[in-house]
């Protein structure tokens, strides 16, 4: 049964058009996300890519065209999903702990005004060990580092134990071992059978997953690394050359991320001898 299971997409779009009141921020487009496997979503910014994960995840409705999630509508399945937004700032009068925070994960499944039940909170003690942050359980939100508090909203993900795991661009600015921590847990997850999907600019980043999905607008490559991380297909999602370096990695210099004086200036590399020809 399993295996059977394995050949039918978890999430699947068709003719599908999202956008936010009359804006359209991705255009017509059909997508799949692979059960059990790791889907990268990657793109300049604008492109869609968060949309994509409000999509799947029930927070926007299609303007046109369909999306199904567990084959229904993401609207039917909230149990089943784990949304992780990136967390890098929080109000700070926020009256809320890091314990307070990672409980609230079991909402879902326990409702708000329920108390927690043994599993609940083993659940939730489990979540906090896996992102090294039980130590902190009693320190407000607000007194965190951004790194501290994106591995308190990831594991608060994680306390969900959903089958289906999204994450915002989740090590995107991170201190490395916010970073190493994160990415542990993701593959913890998938090792489990979750099937993850987390947005990035990150073009190596992306060539680890086992399905990536190119946006610029819209759906432009969707497959293996290998092919929607195609030189070719990046120059033309991201509009801009590519630079051929002598150790055989590519440079993007992405014009929509170039800034100067006080911000930053964004560069991406990925090896190339993971593409093909498309």
């Amino acid at each position: 049964m399993q295996g059977e299971l394995n050949g039918i997409p978890v999430a699947a779009a068709s003719g599908v058009v999202l956008g936010y009141n009359s804006h359209v921020a991705v255009a017509r487009s059909d997508f799949s996300i692979p059960r059990g496997k790791w889907t990268a979503v990657i793109g300049p910014n604008g492109s869609g890519k968060s949309t994509i994960l409000n999509a799947i995840a029930g927070l926007i409705e299609p303007k046109e065209g369909s999306i199904t999630v567990f084959g229904k509508t993401p609207d039917k399945v909230h149990e089943e999903v784990a949304y992780v937004l990136q967390a890098t700032t929080v109000h700070e009068t926020m009256p809320i702990t890091v314990a307070e925070t990672v409980r609230m994960g079991r909402y879902a499944s326990a409702g708000h005004l329920r108390p927690l039940r043994a599993a609940d909170r083993v659940a939730c003690t489990r979540a906090m060990e896996r992102l090294a942050i039980s130590d902190l359980a009693n320190r407000h939100l607000a007194e965190l580092s951004g790194g501290q508090r994106q591995r308190v909203f990831v594991a608060q993900g994680l306390a969900q134990e959903a089958t289906l795991l999204l994450l915002d661009e989740p090590v995107t600015g991170l201190d490395l071992v916010s970073m190493e921590r994160i990415r542990e847990a993701i593959a913890d997850e998938l090792e489990a059978g979750v099937t993850v999907v987390t947005t990035t600019h990150d073009v190596a980043d992306a060539g680890n997953a086992d399905h990536v999905i190119l946006m610029a607008g819209s759906v432009h490559t969707e497959g293996p690394p290998a092919t929607a991380l195609h030189p070719d297909r990046l120059s033309d999602a991201y509009g801009i050359g590519i630079v051929h370096l002598e150790d055989g990695s590519i440079v993007l210099d992405d014009a929509r991320h170039r800034e100067t004086g006080v911000r930053h200036v964004h560069y991406e590399r990925v090896e190339t001898g993971r593409c093909s020809e498309p």
